[in-house]
């Protein structure tokens, strides 16, 4: 067995703690590398054909398990690199949500033990597959494809010169709206609870493998978030020439995705295979959201 410690290490609480995991599993005779979460790929990384050893030697062989000391940013980014090594992530709570890593009020090693014992539990994540279709591909393909990967989502949001994002949605090929705002996010079920609850989307149960559609402060009385089907495909369609394709801008988890020409389409589906957290939760997913957002 070889277990990937990742770390926040501007957090001391985090650095702390990985001396006192790597001493243990030096104890149990575990082999084990450790990064620093500013080590990780982006998201372009993942549907780019890279093996994992470019972003460190000692994932070439694979990794069994991935720790994270941190918060759910740092797991975020992590999620990345566990999908190109087919690696659960066992998440270390060292921020401040914690929807997505675990408390340790028993102790650090004592979660780590029931991980390895295999006395927690595996809970599958939906993410997301992002492709991107700029103006003059069909002329000019790009170098590489422009494929992107989230756990939580995909936002397309005002550019920089604030003009209103003016888009089409389809979902599985049928025109759904034609919608004017400040644009449109693409969540999972793990999304949920982040940028996607802040566009007036629904709280759902993390297991669920739909997709949630959430306009952005939509120009109309109509706007609605919609939920899929997991097989769904939502695709967002840019108006070719306008303020929108050339300033619109695109967040996968947060980071910034670049591009040499305006953009065109962005077609979103779920990931072949899940992303596996590790869990040992001292409360569930309801009383976490009521306790969070509704007292």
């Amino acid at each position: 067995m070889k277990i990937l410690i990742v770390a926040n290490r501007q957090n001391a609480t985090t650095i702390d703690s990985m001396f006192q995991i790597v001493a243990y599993l030096d104890s149990q005779g575990i082999g084990h590398a450790e990064i620093d979460v500013t080590q990780l790929p982006d998201s372009a990384f993942v549907f780019g054909g890279h093996p994992a050893s470019e972003i460190a030697p000692e994932l070439e062989n694979g990794i069994d398990l991935i720790i994270t000391l941190g918060g759910d940013g740092t797991l975020l980014h992590t999620a990345r690199l566990a999908y190109v090594l087919d690696a659960p992530i066992l998440g270390i709570n060292f921020g401040h949500m914690g929807f997505l890593t675990n408390t340790v009020e028993n102790g650090t090693i004592a979660l780590i033990a029931d991980a390895l014992a295999d006395e927690i539990v595996r809970e599958q994540r939906t993410n997301l597959h992002i492709q991107v279709i700029c103006e003059g591909d069909e002329l000019e393909p790009p170098e590489g494809p422009r494929e992107f990967f989230a756990l939580n989502e995909i936002a397309i949001a005002r550019g920089a010169m604030g003009h209103i994002v003016e888009f089409d949605l389809d979902v599985s090929g049928d025109r759904v709206a034609h919608m004017r705002g400040d644009g449109v996010i693409v969540s999972t079920a793990t999304g949920s609870t982040a940028y996607a609850l802040s566009a007036g989307g629904p709280l759902v149960g993390p297991s669920q493998r739909c997709l949630i559609v959430a306009p952005l402060a939509a120009h109309t009385l109509n706007s609605r978030a919609i939920v899929t089907e997991h097989n769904d495909v939502v695709e967002v369609a840019l108006e070719e020439g306008s303020a929108s394709a050339r300033e619109v801008a695109l967040f996968a988890d947060g980071d910034a995705l670049e591009f040499e020409r305006p953009i065109s389409t962005v077609i979103v589906r779920a990931g072949d295979y899940p992303t596996v957290l590790l869990n040992r939760r001292s409360m569930s997913f309801y009383k976490q959201i009521a306790r969070t957002f509704f007292e």
